[in-house]
């Protein structure tokens, strides 16, 4: 039986992976950004004919409705479980995808990439992690999380170069059509291998600590998160962790074409490998070191990977692998913040509202992309260099790393009585067999 629970957990972890390998078709806009703006350099019959400024629009507006979408979707995932919300965002991302094929019109763009594959985004991803990490203890969180979300960091490694292939060879929009069909048959396809765990299953190392040692609050609803002053914190350090990056994602190929010309998709690929490995080994190090202390490592390493971007980037003599390193390196510390932030959901809210609770803290994700990213590309298109983003970046991720030091130094979870005991499916009950204990985590 133990052997056959395993499997089942590893069975939809790997199904959530498969599924955000297809959604992180948003990661490759740098390279459809590039073949719009060649195609508006270009002109001709058939042409694209958008502002050269509102480039970054149909991306600005997906990560928008990506994270705003979350809360509907985990009410969803919630209530009606994994397979039909993944099942819904696959539908809607094809749909938007194949719509967009027929088109080069700019509100098109930006309603079908932006809006309705952004929304299907978001119910995909918001029905991958939650029931992987109910399968699991919460020793593991930190790492179930991390490969989870590192499919979706991971996806630019056969997106970029295949998206290279099918632009070259059929045009953008006709690789629009193939992905759209694409991603209908396989995110529907894995969206029937997510199960939540049977009602009242623990896994055995979760129960034995719980029993063992004072348990911590847990299951509190999204009303009282936002309540307390945690919440808000937590939301501000995502925004900018999640913009800083975002802004350099979406601009990365332009940025690698200057040294590496046809070859720029590599620093995208490449880039995506940082993302992914750093969901997953900042999972672990979260797992052992403590969630805020791992964020506050990653805000000032990303703020010094920005002062140093500006030297290099656009740099007449910058060699070509530098720029793929320092792509990487960014590509790692945003994608850490896509492990961490669920995990810590996790850990101080638990997992009744799990879906709720997350997408309204996942809010932060997308209104960092959007502003930050839309910012970067308004300045970029003034200055005509990256400079101004650098340094409003760094600034940001300087702050930041301040707030966290204050999470750091606070006490984040109020401990249960020492009476309290965890029972499978009542959650913290008195020992003595007293009401069940009312859950006030961080109010």
């Amino acid at each position: 039986m133990a052997e056959s629970v395993k499997n089942k957990g590893w069975t939809v972890t790997w199904a959530g992976v498969g599924i955000n390998l297809a959604l992180g078709i948003l990661y490759a806009w740098s390279i459809f950004k590039a073949a719009i703006e060649t195609s508006i350099k270009t002109g001709g019959e058939g042409a694209f004919s958008w502002n050269t400024a509102n480039l970054n629009d149909p991306y600005s507006l997906c990560c928008l409705a990506f994270a705003f979408s979350m809360i509907i979707a985990g009410k969803c995932q919630d209530k009606f479980g994994p397979r039909l919300t993944a099942f819904a965002g696959g539908l809607m991302v094809g749909l938007g995808l194949i719509w967009i094929s027929t088109t080069t019109s700019y509100w098109a763009w930006v309603l079908g990439f932006g809006l309705l594959a952004g929304t299907g985004m978001g119910f995909g991803y918001s029905a991958t992690t939650p029931p992987g990490l109910k399968w699991f203890p919460s020793s593991k969180t930190g790492l179930i999380a991390g490969i989870i979300v590192a499919g979706f960091g991971l996806a630019p490694v056969y997106i970029a170069p295949l998206s290279g292939y099918l632009i070259k060879n059929f045009g953008v929009n006709q690789a629009m059509f193939i992905y759209g069909v694409a991603f209908i048959v396989v995110v529907c396809g894995l969206a029937m291998l997510l199960v939540n765990p049977p009602e009242g299953y623990v896994p055995v190392e979760t129960a034995k600590n719980a029993a063992g040692k004072k348990a911590a609050y847990n299951d509190v609803p999204w009303n009282e998160i936002l309540k307390t002053m945690t919440f808000w914190k937590l939301w501000v350090i995502y925004f900018v962790g999640a913009g800083a990056g975002l802004m350099v994602i979406s601009s990365v190929a332009g940025i690698a074409k200057h040294s590496m010309g046809d070859l720029a998709f590599i620093a995208v690929a490449i880039m995506a490998v940082g993302n992914a490995g750093g969901r997953i080994i900042t999972g672990v190090l979260s797992d052992k070191f403590g969630r805020n202390q791992t964020i506050l490592g990653v805000h000032l390493f990303q703020a010094v990977l920005m002062l140093a971007s500006i030297p290099l980037v656009g740099g007449e003599h910058t060699a070509a692998v530098v720029i793929v390193l320092l792509a990487t390196f960014i590509g790692f510390n945003y994608g850490a913040n896509l492990a961490l932030f669920p995990s810590i959901a996790k850990d101080l809210w638990g997992f009744k509202g799990y879906g709720v609770n997350y997408g309204i803290l996942f809010t932060a994700w997308g209104v960092g992309g959007f502003v930050l990213s839309r910012v970067s590309q308004m300045m970029n298109a003034l200055t005509g260099s990256m400079t101004s983003s650098f340094i409003v970046a760094a600034i940001l991720l300087t702050i930041s790393s301040m707030m966290t030091v204050t999470l750091i130094t606070k006490k984040d979870k109020e401990e249960a009585p020492e009476e309290a005991i965890f029972q499978p499916g009542l959650g913290l009950t008195m020992a003595d067999g007293g009401e069940k204990i009312q859950e006030e985590s961080g109010k």
